[in-house]
């Protein structure tokens, strides 16, 4: 059985080259469902430079820690990433698990505008947990916050 999973990718380190590097890679080893525009956003709680965020839907049998211990592991050991006691340092890539089967992984999806917006072209109807209504109508509050749209990253680039 395959699982429905949704992924939040950003890289502020060769930002363009890492983050066509990791979907090419999450191509070949998982089903690539769907890939949201690139958004551009200021670094948060550093000084480094802006981050390349995009949100992925995936299809894979592995179970949630399967993929941190396997596909995150592999993609981040073959771009480089070296993890510091910073938690903001510049980074070649940052994957993480948003929502699993509908389940919500990472709550700073509703508090972090570079998680939401990509994440809303992908699965608008996610409801809030309070009721507040979908990602696509609660993503509003972020407005005016300096997010740049870049480029939509269609999936044939890939195979």
């Amino acid at each position: 059985m395959n699982h429905s999973v949704y992924l939040i990718l950003g890289s502020n380190i060769e930002p363009e080259k890492n983050t066509l590097q990791a979907i090419r890679f999450l191509y070949r080893v998982c089903n690539l469902v769907k890939v949201s525009s690139t958004w551009e956003t200021v670094a948060v709680g550093s000084d480094g430079p802006n981050f390349l965020n995009t949100a992925l839907w995936i299809e894979t049998p592995l179970n949630a820690e399967e993929i941190k211990t396997t596909i995150i592991a592999d993609l981040e050991k073959q771009l480089g990433r070296i993890r510091t006691t910073d938690k903001n340092a510049p980074r070649t890539i940052d994957l993480d698990i948003v929502i699993y089967d509908q389940t919500l992984l990472e709550p700073a999806l509703w508090k972090k505008a570079f998680i939401a917006i990509p994440m809303a072209e992908l699965i608008p109807e996610y409801p809030h947990p309070d009721g507040k209504g979908t990602l696509k109508e609660f993503i509003h509050q972020f407005e005016g916050q300096n997010l740049a749209f870049l480029y939509p990253l269609p999936i044939e680039k890939f195979s």
